[in-house]
Parts: C-alpha cells; structure tokens; sequence
C-alpha cells in the first residue's frame, strides 16, 4: 500500500494550491450539497454532511457558502443537482483506477474522463472490472515521531481501529471500519497528534509495481484525473518507489 499511502500525502500538500485556485472549494461545495441532498440538512443527524461541513471549516470556507450548499442540497434555493457516479479503468501496467465522481452531465463526465485515461496510456474500463479490488476503509496518516511506536498502536487499537502498520518512510498507517473512522480520528486529534492525511477511502487488496516511463505516466495520470472538476477522489493500487514518486513535479 505503500504507493497509495505516499500519494494521498502528496494529496495532502496540494490542499493550499488546490484551495487558491478555486478547485479545493467547488469539490467541497458539491460534497455538501449531495450529502445534504441524500441525508437531510441537519449535520448532527448527518454523518457524511457532518464530516464534509468539518472538512469545509478546516479550509476556511465561509459559514455563508456553506449553509448556501446545504440549502442547494435540500431544495431550499435552486441550483445545480448533482449524482454520484463512480468510473472504473486501467492505467498503465494494468493499475487499476476508481474514481469517484458528483456530476450534473454523465456523457460529459465519461467522455472527459475517457480522453484523460486514453491520454496517460490508459482505458476506461466498464462498471464492476476493478471495484472488487478495492474496500472501503478509514484511512489515518501519523507523522512519524508523533508519538512513540507502542502508543500510536495502543491509541490507535483502542479506539477501534482494524490495523496500524508503518510505511517506508517510518510514518503511520491506521485504517478504520469507515464506521469507526470518525471515533479513531477524533480520539488521535484529543492526543495532540494532526494527522498528515485522514479521510475514508478505496484501499486496494493488492498492488503493481511500476517504475520508470510507466510510473512517471501513472502519476500523471492521477493528478489529471483528481484535477477534474467532477472527481472527488481517485484510488488505484500502483506501488511506486518514493524515489521515484519524490522526482515527479505535481502542479
């Protein structure tokens, strides 16, 4: 999982850049609004509606275009209605790709999406030809040093957590039941620890190693792809060197 974890904290880092240009707040925006749609517009009786309006907060949105997202979600003002649809495909090796999408145009979405795989030697792929290598998990990055070895997995495990295991780099990998992912993160913030990345997330079961001209590709491809207006997030299960992921330049 190595590679998955390392990109998702190169993620983590665009967040600034991503929130200048505009990008970070539209995704956020929809987020509420098909949460508020499907779950009401009551976060305390809304988990998902809860955690987007959080995420929404930790990047300094305004409360006024939040509540403007919730009252697009639930009916209140009109505006755009947007669906989850999720894509899946292949990218070069043989990855296997997820994307996971809120779009008010299906054949818009699918035909940019299909020339973004074609472009990066990839393929859109049909629905059900690589969801089942994926599981849907909480996924918690620590900083290695936070705290030591044996309390970030007694921390970790006694709040719930299914496992914590330590990646190349010597940082910390706790993943959840996405039920139990808001307790486990909570319980690590109350010990002082920021998390490098937290989120719920598609883990692959199992990972292809990519290097040189097919890793550089891979790379590119997923930042095009988490790049689109319509992704929310993308999952795949290559494994690339951090040598190799560290000489990439992201935009």
């Amino acid at each position: 999982m190595s590679g998955h974890s390392k990109w998702h904290q190169i993620k983590h880092k665009k967040l600034a850049a991503d929130a200048k240009r505009g990008k970070l707040f539209s995704k956020l925006i929809r987020e509420i609004s098909v949460a508020a749609r499907l779950g009401g517009g009551d976060p305390e009786a809304n988990p998902r509606l809860r955690k987007a309006i959080a995420e929404a907060k930790a990047n300094n949105m305004p409360q006024e275009t939040i509540q403007r997202a919730i009252d697009r979600g639930t009916g209140k003002i009109a505006g755009e209605q947007y669906e989850e649809v999720i894509y899946e495909g292949y990218g070069p090796g043989g990855v296997a790709v997820l994307v996971e999408a809120l779009t008010s145009n299906r054949n818009r979405t699918v035909s940019e999406l299909r020339h973004i795989f074609s472009r990066y030697g990839g393929n859109l792929g049909e629905s059900g030809c690589v969801a089942w290598m994926f599981q849907k998990k909480g996924y918690i990055a620590v900083e290695k040093g936070a705290l030591s070895e044996e309390a970030i997995f007694d921390l970790a495990l006694e709040a719930g957590a299914e496992d914590v295991r330590a990646d190349e780099e010597g940082n910390y990998e706790i993943l959840t039941a996405p039920e139990d992912f808001d307790l486990v993160l909570e319980k690590v913030k109350q010990a002082g620890i920021q998390p490098l990345t937290a989120q719920i997330t598609m883990i692959p079961q199992s990972s292809i190693r990519l290097e040189g001209k097919e890793a550089a590709m891979m790379l590119k491809l997923m930042d095009a792809l988490e790049d689109h207006d319509d992704v929310q997030r993308v999952s795949a299960n290559f494994d690339i060197p951090a040598e190799e992921m560290a000489r990439v330049e992201l935009s």
